[in-house]
């Protein structure tokens, strides 16, 4: 058990950390400066007053990535409580007011009389890199996502006709967007013309987009007011949407490059269903280590597949997603055994088990994203490669 707790309240210029010791006595409380040498300083008080001390923070990212690095450094113990608990406890302390100094002060106290709260520990260095990849790319994904529908918007606005004939996820429309944006422009152009610019740029089916075009061009006759400059917008946006398009295939390679270096990546993609990106979600969102969790319950609990009890009174068996688990992790799993069941035996006979015993589409593949759970941890746990066996059909 630790002599001292110090909770520290993570802001993105300064942080406060309140150390008490074993009967909740404060012995420091110090608002500090973001910065390498402020913490270095705070750090080496706290180790004065004694050297066994538990560190509790209620942020393990983004303004707290400074000061995790350095404790991590001073090999010094990590816990973490999230926001929520904390403001949850709060309610509990004498006083209504909130300031850093109590809430610091509320997180130490609670990694003190807490002993469910599990060790921080950081991701390693290809999880670290895989994590930074990965966001970029949702990142990425989201704002292409609002830059075509700006450009269908934009587009509605002077060629009707044109929006509704093209797909605007695919290539090939945005590069046609790119030279030819008024029916005007489309008609003066011809099919032979815009198929052989298209051809040019490597655009497939050529021929039926080009024809595409041309007969959304000759629905409209009539040129709208600002259609010059609208079109000039629609070329903008759509050379964006390129931009971002080959943005998401750099970031691709970098995380296919990167998550094989991964000792856990072959073992990851030997399972039916995950490929690179869902496994570099799996490598991000669980710090590269799935034994850290201790067994495949926890982990199936952090991805959101455990349900949880809520019961009151005569009320029983009453079971409900909880409410806070990884997204990420949980999104990866129902991904991967929804592709599973084209190319398992074993996925696509649970599938059908749990189908037969009632469940709907989305129950049975929850069921067997949480089955899939079991497999993938005890695969990372044995460092074994995933053998499919015969599948025997029940009489």
């Amino acid at each position: 058990m630790p002599e001292l707790w110090a909770g520290v309240d993570v802001g993105k210029e300064h942080h406060h950390c309140v150390v008490i010791n074993a009967r909740g006595e404060r012995l420091l409380s110090r608002r500090v400066l973001n910065d390498e040498t402020a913490l270095l300083e705070l750090i080496a008080d706290v180790l004065a007053i004694s050297t066994d001390a538990l560190w509790a923070v209620d942020l393990n990212h983004g303004g707290a990535a400074l000061l995790i690095g350095l404790l991590i450094n001073h090999d010094q113990p990590m816990t973490y409580l999230t926001g929520l608990a904390v403001h949850r406890a709060s309610g509990s302390y004498r006083g209504e007011g909130k300031t850093d100094a109590k809430d610091a002060f509320v997180i130490a106290d609670q990694a003190r009389m807490r002993t469910d709260l599990g060790q921080l520990r950081p991701g390693d260095e290809i999880a670290v890199d895989v994590r930074t990849l990965t966001t970029r790319r949702a990142d990425v994904v989201a704002d292409r996502t609002r830059q075509i529908n700006r450009l269908h918007a934009q587009l509605l606005e002077i060629f009707p006709a044109l929006e509704r004939a093209l797909e605007l996820t695919n290539q090939g429309p945005v590069v046609l967007l790119t030279g030819f944006q008024t029916p005007d422009a489309i008609r003066r152009a011809g099919a032979k013309r815009i198929e052989a610019w298209l051809v040019k740029r490597k655009v497939r089916n050529a021929a039926a987009l080009a024809q595409a075009a041309v007969d959304a061009a000759g629905a409209q006759h009539t040129s709208l007011p600002g259609e010059k400059l609208a079109a000039t917008m629609v070329a903008r946006l759509a050379k964006g949407v390129m931009a971002l398009d080959e943005e998401i295939r750099e970031l691709d390679t970098l995380i296919e490059a990167r998550f094989r270096q991964h000792r856990h990546a072959e073992v990851i993609l030997s399972l039916p269903g995950l490929g690179i990106q869902l496994g570099a979600d799996i490598i991000a969102a669980t710090g590269g280590d799935l034994t850290a969790f201790g067994s495949a319950d926890r982990l199936a609990g952090f991805a959101g597949l455990a349900p949880a009890p809520r019961d009151s009174g005569r009320v029983s068996g009453n079971l409900r997603r909880p409410r806070r688990f990884n997204r990420t992790l949980l999104r990866a799993f129902y991904l991967s055994a929804l592709a599973s069941l084209r190319g398992c035996p074993a996925s696509h006979a649970y599938y059908w088990r749990k189908r037969h015993e009632g469940k709907n589409h989305k129950q049975a593949l929850l069921s067997l994203a949480r089955r899939r759970v079991n497999v993938l941890w005890a695969m990372i746990r044995d460092g074994a490669r995933y053998q499919a066996t015969p599948v025997t059909a029940a009489a």
